[in-house]
C-alpha cells in the first residue's frame, strides 16, 4: 500500500461541558481531520452502524479490551467511526460501557465517503453506511489499512476477520 493522507472532513460530536450544567452538559463542537490526526498514531477502525450484532459484539469490545495493549506500542489514540450521529454514538459507547475508544460519528458519512468505504446497505434498511476496516494513521498518514474483503453495496452481511482489534495489534508488534 502506497502511504496517502486522511481526507479531509468535519465531524459534528457533542463534548462535555460541565459549566453547561444540568442532565445534559454537552456542546456541538465540531472537529477537523487535524484534529483527530496530526501530529498524532491514531488507530481508526471503522464499522457498519452502532448497535449492530458483530459491530455490538465483537469489534467495538475488542478494541476496548486490547486499548492499553494497543497505546503500549506507541498508539496516541484509538477511534471508532460509524456512520452515526453523535447522539447515536454516545448512547452505543454509554451501553457498552466505552471508556477508552473515542467515538467519532460521521453522520453525514462525508469521511467515509471520501474514504472511498461508503457502501448502500439499504437492502437492510440501513441507508450508506461504512464498510469495516481499520487503519493506522501517522500524522495524519496512512501508513496500514485492514480493509475486509468482498466490498460491495448490499452484502448479505459485513465480515470480521482482517480489521479486528487483535489483528491490528499483531500488526502493531510485529512492526514496530
Amino acid at each position: 500500500m502506497v502511504p496517502q493522507n486522511v481526507p479531509e472532513a468535519t465531524f459534528h460530536t457533542r463534548m462535555r461541558n460541565e459549566a453547561l450544567g444540568g442532565e445534559n452538559p454537552f456542546e456541538w463542537k465540531a472537529l477537523s481531520r487535524d484534529d483527530i490526526f496530526a501530529g498524532k498514531t491514531v488507530v481508526l477502525f471503522a464499522l457498519p452502524g452502532a448497535f449492530t450484532p458483530a459491530c455490538s459484539d465483537s469489534h467495538l469490545p475488542g478494541f476496548e479490551r486490547l486499548y492499553a495493549d494497543i497505546v503500549a506500542q506507541g498508539v496516541d489514540s484509538v477511534v471508532c467511526l460509524a456512520v452515526n450521529d453523535a447522539f447515536v454514538m454516545f448512547q452505543w459507547a454509554k451501553s457498552k460501557d466505552i471508556k477508552n475508544v473515542f467515538m467519532l460519528p460521521d453522520g453525514n458519512g462525508e469521511f467515509t465517503r471520501k474514504m472511498g468505504m461508503l457502501v448502500d446497505r439499504s437492502a437492510q434498511g440501513m441507508g450508506m453506511r461504512s464498510w469495516r476496516y481499520s487503519m493506522l494513521v501517522e500524522d495524519g498518514v496512512i501508513t496500514k489499512l485492514f480493509a475486509e474483503p468482498g466490498f460491495k453495496d448490499n452484502p448479505p452481511g459485513v465480515p470480521l476477520e482482517v480489521s479486528s482489534a487483535e489483528v491490528m495489534l499483531e500488526y502493531l508488534q510485529n512492526s514496530r
